[in-house]
């Protein structure tokens, strides 16, 4: 969707990823604001099919601001929620203090409303920019404790993967595309493009393909702890047996979701971060036990 070209020479444009040069304005934007190449989706297929980018471009094609809402269906306490995210916010600064972050939070927030989404969610490290617009922040506890005991090793392949082979790229995607959600209390039922990202955003993961369960493990380990960001797969694997195949036997476990499917409860603790999630919506009202969505769903 395009606009004529405002006062301000700017033109107005909505779910634009299909034209190449937009696209590359936005990447241009982001590393430009933010340090980070989303452009690498290219090599994993392409921006998400679900997200709709609004924003304002000028003369030469350049991105001024953009504000991004894509789908991120989640399971919250036993129930499928369709909830959006929200994400790629940014404005150049010649364009600061003009209005335009504020004017396409708007259009994305009523695009949402429209499309009937339940729940919005979003990663800020400014919460009170959003809470004007219903966003509440919704404390992250991680989950502590000695692992259990290993009742069994198991046979089969433990393979390392790694992003910049194609042949694990491709089994990642498939394992991501037919993945159970990681918790019935809190967690993702379907999004691939942010754990693609995450994994290559941060060096200190690591994801290793378990074959005897059909998963990927995304996981780091800082020699005082073994941390498990993420299990995913068709089904989720208990911790005894993730440790059990990783011939592995820390002395201290942190889980970075809600650990309800692992047969292992540990210690909930507050989340370390700068960064707040934030909700707004209503599916999250009768939660009451202690969540965290894992770092491979950040955005």
């Amino acid at each position: 969707m395009a606009a004529a070209t405002d006062d301000r020479g700017l033109t107005f444009r909505q779910n634009y990823f299909g034209d190449p040069a937009a696209w590359a304005a936005l990447v241009a934007l982001l590393h430009d604001t933010f340090n980070i190449d989303v452009g690498i989706q290219d090599r994993f297929g392409g921006p998400d099919p679900t997200s709709m980018p609004f924003a304002y471009f000028d003369e030469n094609g350049v991105c001024a601001a953009n504000f991004s809402a894509f789908s991120m269906p989640m399971m919250i306490d036993g129930h499928l929620v369709k909830a959006a995210g929200f994400q790629s916010g940014a404005v150049r600064p010649q364009w600061r203090d003009r209005g335009l972050f504020r004017d396409l939070m708007n259009r994305a927030f009523c695009w949402c409303d429209e499309q009937g989404f339940e729940l919005g969610i979003l990663l800020t490290d400014k919460p009170a920019m959003y809470q004007p617009y219903g966003f509440t922040v919704l404390p992250q506890q991680r989950f502590v404790g000695p692992p259990p005991q290993v009742k069994t090793r198991f046979t089969g392949t433990v393979r390392e993967l790694s992003l910049d082979n194609a042949r694990d790229i491709a089994l990642t995607c498939q394992v991501l595309h037919e993945r159970s959600p990681v918790s019935s209390s809190f967690a993702v039922a379907a999004q691939a493009e942010m754990f693609l990202l995450n994994s290559v955003f941060d060096p200190g993961v690591r994801l290793t393909y378990l074959d005897p369960f059909e998963a990927v493990v995304a996981w780091k380990d800082d020699g005082a702890s073994f941390q498990i960001l993420d299990v995913v797969g068709k089904s989720i694997p208990s911790l005894s047996a993730i440790l059990g195949v990783f011939d592995q036997c820390p002395d201290r476990v942190e889980v970075c979701f809600s650990p309800d499917k692992l047969g292992w409860l540990g210690t909930p603790e507050p989340f370390p971060s700068d960064v707040h999630l934030m909700i707004r919506g209503k599916a999250t009202d009768g939660l009451s036990a202690p969540v965290m969505l894992s770092p491979m769903a950040e955005f």
